[in-house]
């Protein structure tokens, strides 16, 4: 089964290369793990290229990311909260805000997996509650609730990502929205 000039392997080699250092983060974002993840993102990568033809002139980055999440909440419900390595992955490039990083990293391993699988898909990745519950096959109010919780339970572990998150209101302004950290209680 050799493959064929035109059947899509240059197109989805391409994406490949262009995508999975930023699938390779989300994935070790949501379950705290540098090889775990490779693993997750291989083996997410071998089902698209399974299903290449019919995925790639859709969104084969989303399709990864519902892979990816679903694989990682299958393997935390045999594994049941087993951490198998509690240092961050190697860093290549030059870490501005490394105490800010290590302490957001330190607070979402204590986490649930749901709650920080819910902060991922909504923070890093920038889904919407709806994406992000169809990504993790839930409904939108569990992704509001995991959430809600997540956010209480991170500011409550480390008060200064709350304290950094908060902006500075200006007096007679509207608009006191906290940003980052900050739900209604």
């Amino acid at each position: 089964m050799g493959p064929a000039a035109g059947d899509g392997r240059d197109d989805y080699l391409a994406f490949v290369e262009s995508h999975q250092h930023r699938l390779l983060r989300a994935a070790y974002l949501i379950c705290g793990n540098r090889h775990q993840a490779e693993d997750l993102l291989q083996d997410a990568l071998l089902k698209l290229a399974l299903r290449w033809a019919s995925v790639r002139d859709g969104d084969p980055a989303a399709y990864v990311r519902a892979i990816l999440y679903r694989d990682t909440v299958s393997w935390w419900r045999r594994r049941r909260r087993e951490r198998l390595s509690a240092e961050p992955p190697e860093q290549t490039a030059p870490d501005r805000d490394g105490a800010l990083r290590l302490t957001l990293h330190d607070a979402l391993g204590l986490l649930p997996p749901r709650q920080r699988a819910v902060l991922v898909l909504r923070y890093y990745e920038d889904l919407t509650e709806v994406a992000t519950a169809e990504a993790l096959g839930v409904s939108v109010g569990t992704v509001k609730s995991q959430c809600h919780a997540a956010l209480r339970r991170l500011r409550e572990v480390t008060p200064d990502l709350a304290r950094d998150a908060r902006p500075v209101r200006e007096p007679g302004k509207r608009g006191d929205l906290a940003a980052g950290l900050e739900v209604n209680p």
